[in-house]
């Protein structure tokens, strides 16, 4: 097949296997191919924890498939695209921001080989000019790609996508936060091929999601490529995500100390409204009431005294009308019996019948402390079962982005379990310890 006759096929689906383990990438290679995959990709991942035996294996596994190494070559052009084609791979990727002689040294190796070359667009700063270049070079196919750190501040592989259409006549590729509706889009908007990974590869059902996203792409309707509202973005991926996600994502930091759940039984996702009151003084806690909106959290500082509280079961009812998410209190609650009737969400360090007075001590929507995490107006907190944790304003869509590929990770690690594995098995925990 030559690149031409790419563009005349339906579109082709490349799974990416971005994954660590080769024991693990078996199964998964299978079952996408079961779902309607294409191409099956040795993901840079694999590639680096595997080496090229993990392109010899999934092509001895899979002969009459097209093979993708992921090798991201960014110099040694010839000798990165031999080791690759040796080992089975139909198609080699090199970084478009390579220096033009590495790009020259790989097409020329990729000719000795009969194997193609697949210009990956991350990074680059013009795009189009450089796509242009990497055409004139010989390199067969441009991969729209936008890597998981960049999607994780908001880079869009399908805005690079509408940039690149029609610049080359090549086939272009898409790569990079795509599920069955935004590879359907893709498609739409002039990719030939549609890169998959995480929305497949960590699917507790595999074969399924193959088979979604190879149904929408071979039917896709164009339509504007929509742009998300972040704010409305980051509430939809905390509601789906756990406050251990997220904290995982946090690479283990953000999580309150103390609290306990004295009410609700929701997720508590919103942003912050803090307080800071002293000595149970809940004159400013009250009034924090009205300045929150629907589906805020107000969050409290009461300077770690549970000798009195500076909340009740008034200010919770009040805050339940009013739509606010929840409440949390480092310090004291009261009136327990009756908030605990109540759907709204709280937490707090304690339980106490004393009150305060409302002296009017105390600031809302300033930077406090709250058990132990620093807590700015607009800040993100998520609460559940677990506990709670906070999210800076300035990196939530990123975290967000980053509890969702834990919980999609988790998917298929419980899957895996659920088939008759362990934990440690899965993780190959023995293999990855720190040495």
């Amino acid at each position: 097949m030559n690149v031409r006759e790419i563009c005349m096929e339906p579109p082709i689906l490349q799974v990416a296997l971005d994954i660590l383990d080769l024991s693990r990438a078996y199964a998964i290679a299978e079952e996408t191919v079961s779902g309607g995959a294409d191409w099956i990709e040795i993901g840079t991942p694999l590639i680096k924890s595997e080496g090229m035996n993990a392109v010899r294996e999934i092509r001895s596994q899979h002969p009459k498939r097209t093979i993708v190494a992921d090798m991201k070559i960014s110099d040694t052009g010839a000798l990165e695209v031999g080791m690759a084609a040796k080992a089975g791979a139909d198609i080699i990727c090199i970084l478009a921001d390579a220096d033009d002689a590495v790009i020259r040294e790989a097409v020329r190796a990729a000719d000795l080989y009969g194997v193609r070359l697949m210009g990956d667009m991350m990074t680059v700063k013009d795009p189009v000019t450089r796509a242009r270049e990497l055409e004139d070079m010989g390199v067969h196919i441009i991969n729209a790609h936008v890597g998981i750190d960049q999607q994780m501040i908001g880079k869009d592989s399908l805005e690079l996508l509408e940039h690149l259409s029609g610049a080359v006549t090549i086939p272009i590729a898409a790569a990079g936060g795509l599920n069955a509706e935004r590879a359907a889009d893709a498609v739409a908007h002039g990719a030939s091929i549609v890169i998959i990974g995480g929305a497949i590869i960590r699917s507790g059902d595999v074969t399924g999601s193959t088979r979604e996203i190879r149904s929408a792409i071979d039917a896709p309707v164009k339509r504007a490529i929509e742009r998300i509202d972040q704010n409305e973005e980051i509430r939809r991926m905390l509601t789906l995500v756990s406050s251990s996600n997220v904290s995982d994502a946090m690479h283990r930091k953000g999580a309150m100390a103390g609290l306990t759940r004295y009410a609700g039984r929701e997720k508590m996702v919103g942003r912050a409204v803090t307080v800071q009151t002293f000595a149970g003084d809940w004159a400013k806690p009250v009034e924090a009431i009205d300045c929150a909106s629907a589906g805020d959290v107000i969050v409290i500082n009461n300077s770690r005294d549970t000798t009195v509280a500076p909340w009740g079961e008034l200010a919770t009812h009040s805050c339940q009308n009013k739509g606010i998410a929840g409440v949390v209190i480092d310090g004291a609650v009261r009136d327990l019996d009756d908030i605990s009737t109540l759907t709204i969400t709280l937490y707090a360090t304690a339980v106490v019948p004393n009150a305060g007075e409302p002296k009017g001590f105390g600031e809302i929507n300033t930077e406090i402390r709250c058990c132990g995490q620093t807590v700015r107006p607009g800040d993100w907190i998520i609460g559940d079962a677990s506990g709670v944790v906070v999210i800076p304003k300035e990196r939530a869509y990123e975290i967000s982005r980053r509890a969702v590929e834990v919980y999609k990770t988790e998917e298929r690690l419980r899957e895996e379990i659920r088939r008759g594995s362990t934990l440690s098995v899965v993780m190959d925990l023995l293999r990855w310890e720190k040495h």
